[in-house]
């Protein structure tokens, strides 16, 4: 394929999708991500397009968010392998809330066989996922639907979550960094989110490498009232990504990196057929004792050493959340 076809397709992926990552655009195009980075490159010389961090997306795409059915094919192989991890970190039993999200969507899925977990959400996604898990109760927040995400928001939503109380927040954004944290480009889905991290004990982001770097509007999660980011391993020539990485790493977030299903990231293998076993996963130590939340008794969490607690301690923690 010469090169002015390769940018014309790609060019009209990232229309139709509104973003789309390094890697996928690879995958189609048959070639290099080297060679895909020099002609997203070209193209946002021209004003076609925006280069954004392992991936590219449309111009002004910082206020820009893409519907379900775009963001239900970018990162799939990522998303799989994030929500495989994060699924384990949830123990029989629990309480939870999940955000909406086409990540947390995956984790749904998996959290069907969790016995006696109650979940939370505001997301029909997620409810629709665990509506036939005959082990798991699902309770939803009121709120006025936002059809682009399938979410329920607005001042209905936030008030049916004052008082409640959670061991665990799982969420997803637009775009994460170690400056400002996870953010969203809606305004009221990022208040709807910030209601679920004031309900919850512990705040778990859920996260692929294309969202590592980018920064949208609205603040949802501060970096420090995020307790773990679960994300997949970033490209070999990604500096920018494991720098991010490395940068929440050193603010006290404990990370966990499922490694490329099946082996090496980029090999152009089925992503969809990876399963728990096949997944790799990497803990990136931190440098040093987390910082203590101001707040955390009226519902933000004080973080803690990744693997300081051990999952008697944390089991105990959980039943006391549920007595109070």
């Amino acid at each position: 394929m010469f090169a002015a076809e390769r940018r014309q397709l790609i060019l009209e992926m990232v229309r139709a999708n509104g973003a789309v990552s390094l890697r996928e655009l690879a995958r189609v195009v048959q070639t290099s991500e080297v060679t895909v980075r020099r002609d997203v490159r070209a193209l946002e010389a021209e004003g076609l397009l925006d280069r954004r961090h392992g991936g590219a997306v449309l111009p002004g795409g910082f206020t820009r968010e893409s519907g379900f059915p775009q963001k239900s094919h970018l990162a799939t192989a990522e998303k799989t392998a994030i929500a495989d991890l994060a699924a384990n970190l949830v123990e029989e039993g629990e309480a939870i809330v999940v955000g909406a999200g086409t990540t947390t969507q995956e984790l749904a899925r998996r959290l069907a066989r969790v016995p006696g977990l109650t979940v939370v959400t505001n997301s029909l996604l997620v409810a629709q996922a665990l509506a036939h898990a005959n082990r798991v109760e699902v309770v939803m927040t009121g709120g006025t639907l936002r059809g682009s995400n399938y979410a329920l928001v607005g001042s209905g939503a936030e008030q049916s979550l004052q008082g409640l109380r959670v061991s665990r927040a799982f969420l997803s954004g637009s775009g994460l960094t170690a400056e400002r944290g996870l953010s969203t480009s809606n305004m009221l889905s990022a208040s709807v989110d910030r209601a679920l991290v004031q309900a919850a004990a512990e705040v778990v982001v859920l996260a692929d490498h294309t969202k590592l770097g980018t920064d949208t509007m609205f603040q949802t999660v501060p970096t420090d009232l995020i307790t773990r980011l679960v994300t997949d391993e970033p490209p070999a020539h990604d500096d920018r990504a494991a720098t991010e990485l490395q940068a929440l790493a050193d603010q006290g977030v404990q990370i966990t990196v499922a490694g490329a299903p099946g082996g090496s990231a980029g090999a152009g293998g089925p992503g969809g057929d990876a399963g728990p076993a096949r997944q790799q996963r990497r803990d990136v130590p931190l440098p040093g004792p987390r910082r203590q939340v101001p707040g955390a008794g009226s519902g933000l969490r004080s973080a803690t050493m990744l693997g300081e607690q051990s999952p008697g301690a944390e089991r105990a923690r959980v039943a006391d959340l549920r007595r109070r």
